[in-house]
């Protein structure tokens, strides 16, 4: 199998993961969730960098259209919440070039510093446009007659605090267990920040 076919498995695999992880009930109410599918995800752009990593990311929204787990409102809110949304989310592939380097000169500490960066980097890329879309289009659904625009900002606010938390904690924990789950012999180093 050639390297590129092999990455293309791979960010399938972890897209279909990252759905997977989306059924386990992680929802308080219909605004807020922690979103478990953010783990394979930031794995997966730490291994192979931000143009594979948006090509996953991008699978991953489009996996909620074939699991019948759209919330549709108009045309517009779905192509913002699902395939321009969760391609953000791969954003955290910028980090690659970084982390494998830091990995292979043994850098433990700044691997880890580098993981949170990446998870929160994708998360909030992310909910950006979830805070986008909650605004323009669910906003006459704010609770306790709040501002759409300030319950959009708390709600997606807190979901992507808490995913991005949640993703930085497993994603170090992973790394300290089992290192090599991290690591690649090569990584798109194209936009990546060193």
């Amino acid at each position: 199998m050639n390297k590129k076919t092999e990455i293309l498995l791979e960010g399938t695999l972890m897209a279909a993961l990252a759905m997977a992880l989306h059924f386990v009930p992680l929802n308080i109410g219909s605004s807020f969730t922690i979103s478990l599918g953010q783990i394979p995800m930031t794995i997966f752009a730490l291994r192979r960098g931000l143009k594979p990593a948006l090509f996953a990311c991008f699978l991953w929204g489009m996996l909620y259209f074939v699991t019948g787990q759209v919330y549709f409102l108009t045309p517009v809110q779905v192509l913002i919440e699902y395939p321009i949304a969760f391609t953000f989310a791969g954003f955290a592939g910028v980090y690659a070039t970084s982390v494998q380097h830091a990995i292979a000169s043994q850098q433990v500490a700044k691997v880890r510093k580098l993981i949170v960066y990446a998870s929160l980097v994708g998360v909030g890329a992310r909910f950006f446009w979830h805070f986008v879309a909650g605004w323009v289009f669910w906003g006459s659904y704010a609770l306790w007659g709040m501002k759409p625009w300030l319950f959009s900002l708390v709600m997606n606010g807190a979901s992507g605090l808490a995913s991005g938390i949640v993703a930085s904690i497993v994603i170090v924990f992973v790394y300290n267990l089992a290192p090599q789950l991290l690591r690649v012999s090569s990584v798109n180093t194209k936009y990546s920040p060193r």
